[in-house]
Parts: structure tokens; C-alpha cells; sequence
């Protein structure tokens, strides 16, 4: 009997999830609280060091509020850009949060270099910490998916 051999662990995604989601502007951010489902679409940022999705929200939206109370959330992510036959996109599940004053720095620069217009606009940068993705490619061939989950 041949043993399959065990998934391969990877610290942080593989190349091809980061640069996917490196150029994507919009994610999809789904809360759910005492059976409420909910789901929001936010402009992001993703930071690489931290393996962070960053975006901006202010307290009194419901993803927030949901997200306070259960910061267990999910997600996706498409391309700015539908190509029909080229199935690309991500899945995500996370952690919502604000993140410490020593990170918090590095986050706000990675989405405000991405959108400088958002530094006029109200609201606080939020950060969801990925703790795993599946990236769908049918580029690659048909069906084609990499995972990828915190260790």
C-alpha cells in the first residue's frame, strides 16, 4: 500500500496567492453573530510580513459590530477584473482585530500607499489576520487550488 505523503507546511502562502491577492482592490468579509450572517464589501490591502488583510471601517457598520462580538470571520477575494473560463479568486478565514501599536504603523502605511484618497475619509484601519486561504487558479488547470494555513 502506497502512503500519500503528507501536505507540504508552508510558513507564509505560496507566490502565487500573494501576488494574486497583492493586486486585488476588494474583499468580500463575512460576521455572523447569534445566527445573523452578514457580509461587507471593504477596499484592502495586503501585507505580506504580517499575513494581514487591511482595510477601513468605522465601529458602527455591522461587520464591525459582528465582528467585535465573534472575530472569527471569512471571506473572499475575485479579481478587479472578470475573465469568463479563468476562474481566479480566494477564500479566506481569519481573525478581525485591531492590531497592536507596534504593528499597527506598518499596516497603516501598507493600505494608505495603496489608497492615499483614504486618509480623508473617516473610520479606522481594521486588520484581519489570515489563518488560512485557498486559492483557486483555472489557469493552472481546471480546478487548480492551493491552500495554504497558519502553522
Amino acid at each position: 500500500m502506497i502512503k500519500p505523503e503528507p501536505p507540504l507546511v508552508m510558513t507564509k502562502p505560496d507566490k502565487l496567492i500573494v501576488d494574486f491577492i497583492t493586486n486585488q482592490t476588494v474583499v468580500t468579509i463575512a460576521t455572523s453573530v447569534d445566527d445573523d450572517p452578514y457580509c461587507a464589501t471593504c477596499f484592502f490591502a495586503y501585507n505580506e510580513e504580517h499575513t494581514t488583510l487591511v482595510f477601513k471601517s468605522s465601529e458602527d457598520t455591522e461587520h464591525i459590530k459582528q465582528g467585535l462580538i465573534n472575530s472569527s470571520v471569512a471571506g473572499s477575494v475575485l479579481p478587479d477584473k472578470l475573465l469568463t473560463g479563468k476562474v481566479k479568486g480566494l477564500q479566506f478565514k481569519g481573525i478581525l482585530g485591531s492590531a497592536s501599536t507596534s504593528v499597527l504603523i506598518d499596516l497603516k502605511k501598507t493600505y494608505y500607499k495603496k489608497y492615499p484618497f483614504a486618509l480623508a475619509m473617516g473610520g479606522e484601519v481594521w486588520i484581519i489576520d489570515l489563518t488560512w486561504i485557498k486559492y483557486t487558479d483555472n489557469t493552472l488547470g481546471f480546478g487548480k487550488k492551493i491552500e495554504w494555513e497558519k502553522a
